[in-house]
This record gives C-alpha cells, sequence and structure tokens, in this order.
C-alpha cells in the first residue's frame, strides 16, 4: 500500500492538506501527519518514497499516483530550498509524526537530557555556554549567562518560562517547533531546569495558535513520565502583542495586568512569583538538545563573529519562495531575498526589506551585502529580531509603511511609559501631516484636530520631519521596553532610505 507523507501543520491546514490527505485515503493510501518541512509555497505538500508533490488539490491525487503529476518536485531532501540549509533545530522537520514518541527516540531525541544528565547541572551551563547560544527571541542576550545568574541566584524555588508569544509579523518559527516537534522543546525546557535547579517549566502560548497549544498540551501529557520530576505546564495568552516582552509576560502568568515592569531587579534574581527565572524564546530552548547531545563546539562551529549556531530564518511578505530556512548565521540579506526567496511573488523589483518584525528596520537593495549577523544589522541601524523577512515591491509607500508603526505602537502599548503611549500617537499625527504635505492623503482625517491644521501651515516640511525625528530619539531612549524602544527603527529607516515619500527630494537626508 502506498504511504504519503502530509503535514498537519496549522499552514498546511490553511491551504487545504487535510482535503488532500482525505483524497489520498479515499485512493486507497496510508496517509502519515507529519511535521512540515518547511516550503511554504509548495503547501500542501506530499512526500511518496522521498518524493515531493505540490502544491496539490483533491482532484491532483489521481495524477500523483498514476505518476503523471506536473507539480512533482523531485526529491525533497536535494531540493535546493532544503538542501543548502544547515537544520540543527529544524533536522526532523518533514520527517517526523510530532506526537510520536516513537519517531522523536529514533532520531536522537532525549540524548541531550541523558547527557545533562550524565555530566550535571555546572557542566550543562558551561556547554550552553561554549556554544555561544544567544537568545533567539531578538535581544540575542547570550543564553549561558542568564542561566549562571539563575542557578547561582539564592532561593530554593526557580523557575523556567517559555516565551512562545511569537507576535512579530513573518515570524512562525516557534509555531512550526510547537505543532511539528514539541518533544524538542520539552527536553530543551527539562534540561535548562536541570541545570540551574528549577522544578517546574511555564509555556506561555499566544491565543492565535491553537493548534500549538493542542500540540504541546498533548506532547506534555506523553512525555510527563520521561521528564519527570520536572514539570511542563501550558499558559495561553490573552492576544496582547507587549506580552512577548519578558516582564509583561511574567505578569500576564501571574494573573496581572500584562505590562512592563521597571529594572532592576532582573527576572534571573526576581521574576515569577517573585522568584528566580529563565525566560527563554523557543527556539533558544529548541536549540539546547543538539548543543548537548552534539557538543558545544559542533554548534559554535557554525556561524560569524559572536553570532554562533544556526538561525531559522522566516521569509514571507511579497516573495516567490516563503518558509523557513535554517542556516549558520553569515548568509547575506541579497541571499535570503533573490536567491533562497525567488525575488517577489509580483515579480516587480524588491523595493524593501523588512527585517525583525513589525519593529524591524526597512532595508533597501543597497543594504543587500549584510551579513545575517546580530552586530552587522545593529551597525547598519537595523536589528535581527527573531529572524522575520519581510519582503516589499516597488509598489509601497514607504511613508505609509512608517505610520504602521507608530500606529501599531500606539494600539498595543501597555501604556505604562510615556514616551510609547504619547509618543506614538504623536508619531501618528506627525507622518499625517508630512504625507499630507507631500500629497498622500492622511489614512485617518479625523488624526489632524484643528490646532495641528494650524501648526502645519508654521512648519516647514523640513521642520516637521525633524521633529518626527526628535520624537523617535525620545521613544528609542526613553521607553521602559523594547516595544516603544525599538519603534524609531521602522520609522528612521524608512525616513533615510526613501526621503521621497515623505516629500523629500530623492538622495538627500530627509531633515535636509
Amino acid at each position: 500500500m502506498t504511504v504519503v507523507r502530509i503535514s498537519d501543520d496549522a499552514l498546511a491546514l490553511a491551504c487545504g492538506a487535510d482535503e488532500v490527505a482525505q483524497a489520498f485515503v479515499a485512493a486507497g493510501c496510508t496517509v502519515e501527519r507529519v511535521s512540515s518541512w518547511g516550503m511554504h509555497w509548495l503547501e500542501p505538500l506530499a512526500e511518496i518514497d522521498g518524493q515531493g508533490f505540490g502544491p496539490l488539490e483533491p482532484a491532483d491525487v489521481a495524477a500523483v499516483l498514476a505518476g503523471t503529476s506536473e507539480k512533482a518536485v523531485g526529491r525533497i531532501e536535494d531540493h535546493p530550498f532544503i538542501a543548502r540549509q544547515q537544520r540543527f533545530t529544524f533536522v526532523r522537520a518533514g520527517r517526523t509524526r510530532p506526537l510520536s514518541l516513537d519517531d522523536y527516540a529514533a532520531s536522537g531525541g532525549w540524548q541531550g537530557l541523558a547527557r545533562a544528565r550524565e555530566i550535571g547541572p555546572v557542566s550543562t551551563i558551561a556547554q550552553v555556554t561554549e556554544s555561544g547560544l544567544r537568545g533567539r527571541g531578538g535581544a540575542g542576550f547570550p543564553a549561558g549567562i542568564k542561566w549562571t545568574t539563575v542557578a547561582n541566584a539564592s532561593g530554593g524555588t526557580k523557575y523556567i518560562v517559555c516565551n512562545a508569544d511569537e507576535g512579530d509579523s513573518a515570524t512562525f518559527a516557534d509555531r512550526m517547533v510547537m505543532e511539528g516537534d514539541p518533544f524538542m522543546l520539552i527536553e530543551g525546557m527539562a534540561i535548562a531546569g536541570f541545570a540551574v535547579g528549577a522544578g517546574k517549566s511555564y509555556v506561555y502560548i499566544r491565543s492565535e495558535y491553537p493548534h500549538a497549544i493542542e500540540k504541546m498540551e498533548k506532547a506534555v501529557r506523553l512525555s510527563a513520565a520521561l521528564v519527570a520530576p520536572f514539570e511542563v505546564e501550558v499558559r495561553v495568552g490573552a492576544g496582547a502583542y507587549v506580552c512577548g516582552e519578558e516582564t509583561s509576560l511574567l505578569n500576564s502568568l501571574e494573573g496581572k495586568r500584562g505590562e512592563v515592569r521597571a529594572k532592576p531587579p532582573l527576572p534571573a534574581l526576581e521574576g515569577l512569583f517573585g522568584k528566580p527565572t529563565v525566560v527563554n524564546n523557543v527556539l533558544t530552548l529548541a536549540a539546547v538538545p543538539f548543543i548537548l547531545a552534539q557538543g558545544a563546539q559542533e554548534y559554535a562551529n557554525v556561524g560569524l563573529g559572536r553570532s554562533r549556531g544556526t538561525m531559522p530564518i522566516q521569509l514571507a511578505g511579497n516573495v516567490r519562495h516563503g518558509g523557513l530556512f535554517e542556516v549558520g548565521f553569515g548568509i547575506t540579506l541579497g541571499e535570503l531575498v533573490n536567491e533562497i526567496g525567488g525575488g517577489t511573488a509580483s515579480g516587480r523589483p524588491v523595493r524593501a526589506v523588512q527585517v525583525g518584525g513589525p519593529l524591524g528596520a526597512y532595508h533597501p537593495p543597497s543594504d543587500f551585502h549584510l551579513p545575517f549577523d546580530y552586530e552587522a544589522f545593529a551597525a547598519a541601524d537595523g536589528l535581527i529580531g527573531h529572524a522575520g523577512i519581510t519582503v516589499f515591491d516597488d509598489t509601497a509607500d514607504m511613508s505609509a509603511q512608517a505610520r504602521f508603526a507608530m500606529e501599531f505602537c500606539a494600539a498595543e502599548s501597555c501604556g505604562k511609559c510615556t514616551p510609547c503611549r504619547i509618543g506614538s500617537t504623536r508619531g501618528v499625527e506627525l507622518i499625517d501631516r508630512i504625507r499630507a504635505r507631500s500629497g498622500r492623503r492622511p489614512d485617518r482625517v479625523e488624526a489632524l484636530p484643528q490646532m495641528h491644521n494650524a501648526r502645519k501651515a508654521e512648519r516647514s516640511l523640513a521642520d516637521e520631519i525633524t521633529l518626527l525625528e526628535d520624537l523617535c530619539e525620545t521613544m528609542k531612549f526613553g521607553s521602559l521596553c523594547a516595544l516603544g524602544g525599538f519603534t524609531p527603527y521602522p520609522v528612521l529607516s524608512a525616513l533615510r532610505n526613501f526621503p521621497e515619500d515623505f516629500g523629500a527630494a530623492p538622495g538627500k537626508e530627509a531633515a535636509e
């Protein structure tokens, strides 16, 4: 009997994977639901004896089984999108059934936890430190230092908190881990708990991820005996973007309003319920089993500079080949967009690429030489963030994108600090005035009160842009957390790289 492997990943389901699977069953095939390969433009993707077919519809099944399908993509492992990757975190992607303990163990699962228990907590932390693993949630803080701080903190009760509140645009790697390889995440949390002396972990998952929540809850029950006495509990968020910030997340876990806490104290010393807490992103914890099983040096051998190991990069937006591409740090932005992503889906020239979610900078093609590296992007006034890449073609209005950043911040601000709460609202009004001067109608007329219309007549365009830049500086350095602090990145990068969309002369600094 023909065995057909089809993903039950949320994206595959949205593209009709269930209907395609049912068509194969009706044709007499055995269907196995597996994790996603990450080639999202080919979903629903079916695999038969290693050969791929996609994107499929139920009507394509007969041709696939007859060997006459025009949607054959060849051997999946040999596809350029897969063959060029270095998969450490997503090594099981497309190969295993997400909730099969047998599949997980047969593919090297639990080896990292066994190794940690063998070498002890101190050596386990040393392995994580020597690997060079940095937080994959955006900040890039060395994981080993955070673990050491919690391990050395006084007190008998400590916690591991997994931040799975993946809210950035163009990001889906956390979801893919939880839906496709949940035991790996649980193993990573168990290793962290063993290393720092924590007996319990919470996984905080955004409510918009029902499939991930279901998979994680089932995986926690199935693996409970294997990680005991360590305990894992799944908690569901309430939809606030700011709860992706670690202290807001901790407040939400405690049943409080999701708003930012002032630091110090650091969560590593006074975190969840006032106890020392490791707060790590999904991808950070998911990298740990590989490091312990294969050794710190194996992980550290890959990468660039202080950015060691691999990064699961997510390609989205107006791009031909959207999906997940895991590779060592150092690949250039141009390679990711043009070679891996295949350029724009519209076929038009690329105008801008936003890296790092809705708070990331907009990079023009002149930045395509940049290596994907924390320090390289920081030097270019950008950030990697959670490694989400959104592609825009030459029809994009970048002043409208800058406005969106401010409006997004205004909508999602927790309201605790003035630069974020008030600054974002003033930013929307400022950009509306600037857009009106350049002949672009404001998105909301009511955003231009009468007194602002009067002030508009008093100030030149250059004055308005200077005021916007000053506002961004205040938000950048005065906000309590990254929501207000990073909102200036897309705004200032749009001003710098696309001044013509703000009414300034192309090729000149926006403030001139």
